[in-house]
């Protein structure tokens, strides 16, 4: 069983319950960072709990970058083998570069959900993930939102020498790491046929006078806050426009 979305360790630890009493084994991940869950309990602390409650294997999943959630799961990794603890490890992050983000993660990017494309990670950067996190000793990765066939082909593709050089058929039928290019038509894209070249590239947004980073709108209300209660019918008219003025004010603010 795989439980998951949890933003704080407190639900996550019910639901290890519940489903290790099924005797199967259980892997949980949260929504988390460094900073930890929306209480203030560590990323190590939190494995700890998780572990202790029965989870087998534990790791964190969405919100942030897989660079983020890497270092979040070495946290984790650290806290629970200085409790004396074991378990194994997973990571399934984002596929948006996220660097910009506060504890609550990639929700309170203004460009979240509809324009968050620009952040895409490539298959590079997801190459650069994948060989990261089997180095910090995560063994279940994988990815969540944004990610896509290419993402998931190009972790593969990384991690083919430790699956014995199995890679995926599409990597077979056209290469891998730039190789499908030593028959373009162009000289110049043929020189680009070479992992080191993409390994090193930095790729330009194409957004004249955009932001490399954006100011998240985290309004400061996190556990309990009447603004984060889930509504049982949808947001009235009165209730936006209360909340399209709080964000006015934030704006002008931040503009002054």
């Amino acid at each position: 069983f795989h439980s998951q979305l949890f933003a704080y360790v407190e639900e996550a630890e019910w639901a290890v319950q519940v489903l290790k009493s099924t005797g199967k084994p259980v892997a949980v991940t949260l929504c988390i960072g460094p900073e930890g869950d929306l209480s203030g309990v560590s990323p190590g602390d939190c494995a700890v709990r998780l572990v202790k409650a029965g989870a087998d294997i534990v790791g964190v999943n969405c919100h942030f970058d897989p660079e983020t959630c890497v270092k979040t799961v070495k946290m984790m990794k650290e806290g629970v083998e200085k409790a004396g603890l074991k378990a194994h490890y997973m990571s399934q992050p984002l596929a948006y570069h996220t660097p910009d983000c506060n504890c609550q993660g990639f929700i309170d990017l203004p460009e979240f959900p509809f324009s968050l494309e620009s952040r895409i990670l490539t298959r590079w950067d997801m190459q650069k993930y994948a060989r990261d996190a089997y180095s910090a000793g995560i063994r279940y990765i994988g990815g969540c939102c944004g990610f896509e066939p290419c993402h998931i082909r190009a972790l593969a593709e990384e991690l083919a020498p430790e699956k014995g050089g199995f890679l995926p058929a599409g990597s077979e039928k056209h290469g891998n790491w730039g190789s499908g290019l030593e028959m373009h038509t162009k000289p110049w894209v043929r020189a680009r046929a070479r992992r080191d070249y993409w390994e090193n590239l930095k790729p330009a947004s194409g957004r004249p006078f955009c932001p490399s980073m954006a100011t998240p709108d985290g309004w400061g209300v996190t556990k309990g806050h009447a603004d984060l209660m889930q509504q049982k019918e949808a947001t009235s008219k009165d209730q936006l426009k209360a909340l399209f003025d709080k964000a006015d004010k934030k704006q002008n603010r931040l503009n002054c």
